[in-house]
């Protein structure tokens, strides 16, 4: 006899209105494998547009609420079949934590727009509040829900290029070459906005997805790092532009560039690892192909497929069609929503596996910590704060 299908995990939704482009992301991936339901929402400070986006997602009126806690109140006074069971966070940095923190207490789990907190004492502050509570926490790197990151993962983790010496992670945009904060870019206004976006710019908002992309696949921590950060924009008052250069917990040495204002550039976030038997390369732009150059022998290339007999467990799982049907970045964050629902549906504690959680949370802020410090100082390396989460 088949099992039979757990019920879809009941969704609330905190920002992401009409014109927000991850909150439709967002709602597109989690209804992706059939997991998750969209029940409830606070999408925007405009009335209008909260109520546009709740009738577009086909919510009943009653709850399309004005504001995140009139949402978690709201949702409290329902019958526990009915209520919401996680809440998915996609506003601006400075309201990560305060949301957060609330909706655990109040007993619902948490899925949260990167970075975690706008400082790591911030951070360290929602750890507390996720220990003690209970509940699951899971952060939106999207980007390690692409299956040919853990299949890169798996091959490192084997030795199958040896010994790490080197790392080189960059992700490239240009959509900040132009001052769009100042021409009612509300996506830009905030990002440029330290008491919105917190003390970072480009490093917090795309320069984390490089760092835990980097720490994912190699399995190395950085330990210490040496930071240029600029903003060539006249009169923007955080970094658009960065140049890093690491050394990690087992020796390697490495470099990560992260910058929004590189004419031309999209989202072509790339990493390379080399070890002393070989190579891999990943481009999210084509995130269908790994390559991998082995120390004596021809490079080769491995495609993404359901039917591809080179890859290991963790890609497969993380795919739906045959070799040649390309899936991407709505595949990848639909695979950490599957993750997190069968998470909850298992009652699961702690970091959710396949989902990045408090762990990269708070590795995530030491890293904006340490790259901002190094950068204001004539010190040539500055280490990365230690973190840990509570009770272990």
């Amino acid at each position: 006899m088949p099992r039979p299908t757990p019920p879809r995990i009941r969704l609330g939704m905190i920002g992401g209105g009409q014109g927000a482009f991850i909150g439709q992301v967002h709602r597109l991936a989690a209804r992706l494998d059939d997991t998750c339901e969209l029940v409830c929402g606070a999408f925007s400070r405009s009335a209008d547009n909260n109520q546009l986006t709740g009738e577009a997602c086909h919510l009943a009126e009653e709850r399309v609420y004005a504001d995140w806690q009139q949402l978690l109140e709201g949702e409290q006074q329902l019958p526990a079949e009915q209520r919401m069971q996680l809440l998915v966070i996609a506003t601006p940095n400075h309201l990560h934590v305060p949301i957060a923190e609330a909706a655990m207490q109040a007993g619902f789990h948490v899925f949260c727009e990167k970075p975690a907190a706008v400082s790591l004492q911030e951070a360290q502050r929602l750890a507390e509040s996720w220990h003690t509570s209970g509940c699951l926490y899971g952060l939106a790197h999207t980007y390690l829900g692409y299956p040919m990151v853990w299949q890169a993962r798996e091959m490192v983790s084997e030795g199958q290029i040896g010994s790490i010496r080197k790392i080189h992670v960059e992700y490239p945009q240009g959509w900040l070459g132009e001052r769009l904060e100042q021409q009612g870019n509300k996506q830009a206004a905030w990002r440029t906005d330290p008491s919105l976006a917190g003390i970072s710019g480009c490093m917090a908002d795309i320069g984390t997805h490089a760092f835990g992309l980097a720490e994912f696949i190699s399995g190395h921590r950085v330990s210490e790092l040496c930071a240029l950060l600029t903003s060539h924009a006249d009169g923007r008052q955080l970094d658009d532009d960065g140049d890093v250069l690491l050394r990690t917990d087992q020796g390697a040495s490495g470099t990560l560039i992260a910058s929004q204002v590189c004419s031309g550039e999209e989202n072509a976030l790339k990493i390379r690892i080399y070890g002393d038997q070989g190579a891999l390369e990943w481009h999210q732009m084509e995130p269908n192909s790994l390559l991998h150059r082995p120390l004596q022998a021809p490079m080769r290339t491995l495609r993404a497929g359901i039917d591809q007999p080179d890859l290991s467990p963790s890609a497969l799982q993380r795919l739906r069609l045959p070799g040649g049907h390309p899936e991407g970045y709505l595949e990848a964050l639909g695979n950490l929503y599957r993750d997190f629902a069968h998470a909850i549906h298992q009652d699961q504690h702690g970091d959710v596996d396949g989902v990045p959680g408090m762990t990269s949370g708070l590795r995530g802020m030491a890293f904006i910590e340490a790259v901002t410090t190094s950068a204001k100082s004539e010190q040539k390396w500055t280490p990365l704060p230690a973190t840990q989460l509570p009770g272990a």
